[in-house]
């Protein structure tokens, strides 16, 4: 089988699980067999080897699972660096991108910002504010054991803390006033959300998604709970589910935070709600 019938027949095993077949295909073809876009067009009559044809069929059965593709490849791009990704942590996605841009823009003229990713996951909140703010002090918390290895290989040689700990008890161990920024991707799916999952959404960690009934169970938590940690004028900066703004933005006014207001991501959803401390 050459390199472009390998590709086309991804591509059509991808049509019925992906909106994207053509990215997909071409994805496990680069991944798997070192061939990117160019090499398919000016090389795809070139026989695929035979090992990483077979790796790129076993990944097709894979995915047809509903398998993220993130999984399969074992590392993801976000913002302007990879990450590995695998079971037991949160798929990074460009949504969350959006999120990490707002906490860069709110750091900028802060001399060595002390900063908390909390629920941190693969580390991509708190790894791209310390690639884009000379001298953060980032720290990452991360309580799953599961997504704790991939916390901990991206974060190697980079200069960020990693503390595998519980959100919902690690404020006690922070001093008052002694953080610039707190950032969280945190679990906000509701109940009846977690109950609907898409096959693709459910092999990810349930830990990272179900934010509690209503999803806000760590909204509630980040907005009380760590107040006493930032500095006046400190921000904390949530990702949040599409519906959620108004919710968020209420519980910020509720426990006394200022200047509170949304985001949109760049599909035109509500994503990010920013809260400043007084």
């Amino acid at each position: 089988m050459t390199l472009n019938e390998l590709y086309r027949a991804a591509k059509t095993a991808l049509e019925p699980v992906t909106e994207d077949p053509t990215f997909e295909a071409a994805c496990l073809l680069e991944h798997f067999c070192g061939a990117n876009r160019t090499e398919l067009l000016l090389h795809g009559d070139k026989p695929a080897e035979s090992e990483a044809g077979q790796a790129v069929l076993s990944a097709l059965e894979k995915r047809k699972t509903g398998e993220p593709l993130q999984y399969i490849l074992g590392e993801w791009d976000f913002m302007d660096f990879s990450l590995k990704v695998g079971p037991g942590v949160l798929c990074p996605r460009a949504d969350s991108e959006v999120v990490c841009e707002a906490a860069i823009e709110l750091l900028q003229g802060v001399p060595s910002p002390r900063v908390y990713d909390l629920c941190a996951g693969t580390g991509c909140l708190g790894l791209g504010i310390a690639r884009h703010v000379p001298g953060a002090d980032v720290t990452c918390v991360e309580k799953s054991p599961d997504a704790w290895p991939y916390l901990t290989a991206n974060t190697a040689d980079s200069g960020v803390c990693t503390i595998q700990a519980d959100v919902f008890t690690y404020y006690k161990l922070l001093s008052a006033e002694c953080a610039d920024l707190i950032i969280s991707n945190p679990p906000y799916l509701t109940g009846p959300e977690m109950g609907a999952l898409m096959p693709e959404t459910a092999h990810e960690p349930a830990m990272a998604l179900d934010g509690g009934a209503d999803g806000l169970d760590f909204y509630r938590l980040l907005t009380t709970r760590y107040k006493a940690a930032l500095r006046p004028g400190g921000w904390l900066v949530m990702e949040i589910g599409y519906a959620q703004a108004a919710d968020v933005l209420a519980l910020g006014e509720t426990h006394g935070w200022a200047n509170g207001s949304c985001r949109k991501d760049y599909g035109g959803n509500d994503r990010v709600v920013l809260l400043q401390k007084n």
